[in-house]
């Protein structure tokens, strides 16, 4: 059966692992012949394409994102996953561990994006998705810094699809709520008790459980199909109904 996505070409920042590699497989699966890029890219499953690229280095973005359009031959698709997490209070976080958070986030958006542009103008199905996270809008503790990297996520992703709208170009965003994945679970292990911790992370989602990486690849490849042509600007939760639920206690 054919698929809207046939033909189109993805490049997934962040895409040799958890989420990114959840998407890169899916949108694979569906027809998107998908690059990743990503610090190492070694055992990456076929069909994808690995390409090593710093998002926090700008002249390894620009070649990075350049190869891969070469090997794809054009650019339709851009998802913007790359990013690394943090823990502690504004006290606790150091200047150098802010400006790296930032650095990686943020401006690592901002990087790709801007080598992509030119290539997604030529496009007459170009999106782009950023990952985000339910921290853009949900006071979460022990998350300052993390959760300011993606307020701003979710602030640039309105910014750009303002900016890019009249060219046929589509911003939009994911914010997942806490997902089960090898970079959370690093997040687990630092923790005095991270039994303790994965139970209370599971209990404050009201479906009693992390989100999957697969169900949040599912909600990007939403965002990114040329069925949702009508859709920018738009911040889509995938959080287990964190984000909108409040359910009384369990009596």
């Amino acid at each position: 059966m054919k698929s809207e996505f046939d033909g189109l070409t993805a490049i997934v920042t962040g895409g040799a692992s958890g989420i990114g590699l959840a998407t890169a497989l899916h949108l694979a699966g569906r027809g998107a012949r998908v690059a990743c890029l990503d610090l190492r890219v070694e055992g990456l499953p076929a069909p994808l394409h690995g390409v090593v690229a710093d998002v926090s280095d700008d002249a390894a973005v620009r070649a990075g994102v350049a190869a891969a359009v070469e090997h794809l031959g054009g650019l339709d698709i851009l998802v913007n996953n790359a990013g690394i997490g943090a823990i502690g209070t504004v006290e606790t976080n150091s200047d150098e561990e802010w400006h790296r958070v930032l650095d990686v986030n943020v401006v690592g958006m901002v990087r790709v994006s801007r080598a992509a542009l030119p290539h997604l103008r030529r496009s007459e199905h170009a999106a782009i998705v950023n990952t985000c996270s339910i921290a853009a809008h949900a006071g979460l503790p022990d998350r300052a810094l993390y959760s300011a990297s993606k307020g701003a996520v979710q602030a640039l992703t309105a910014a750009m699809a303002a900016d890019h709208v009249r060219e046929g170009i589509r911003v939009c965003c994911v914010n997942p709520g806490t997902a089960d994945t090898p970079w959370v679970r690093r997040l687990l292990a630092q923790a005095a008790d991270p039994d303790a911790e994965l139970a209370a992370l599971q209990a404050r989602q009201p479906t009693g459980r992390m989100v999957s990486a697969e169900e949040i690849a599912h909600a990007i490849a939403y965002l990114a199909s040329p069925l949702a042509s009508a859709t920018t600007g738009t911040v889509l939760s995938v959080d287990g109904g964190m984000h909108g639920l409040r359910l009384r206690a369990k009596p």
